[in-house]
């Protein structure tokens, strides 16, 4: 279970990113990396509704449940790695 925090609500609506594409990086990442010493992991999906721009959710994977605490677009794998992951 995943729980979204307010900020990533916020973060949600105010970068214009549909929760359907959340659940999808979730559910299906291409790319899962660890943080902060494993308190954080990060998914990460290309979303080709959106010229491919590469999603990231960031979650505390220390809490239970997971919480979700940010969203956004990362425009550095975009411009350093088009063919990432």
């Amino acid at each position: 279970m995943l729980v979204f925090t307010k900020h990533f609500h916020e973060m949600l609506k105010q970068r214009n990113i549909a929760e359907a594409w959340v659940k999808r990086t979730i559910d299906d990442p291409d790319k899962i990396e660890s943080h902060d010493g494993g308190i954080t992991r990060h998914y990460l999906k290309k979303i080709i509704e959106i010229d491919d721009r590469w999603l990231r959710v960031v979650v505390n994977a220390n809490d239970l449940p997971n919480k979700a605490i940010t969203v956004f677009f990362d425009r550095r794998l975009r411009r350093k790695h088009e063919n990432y992951p």
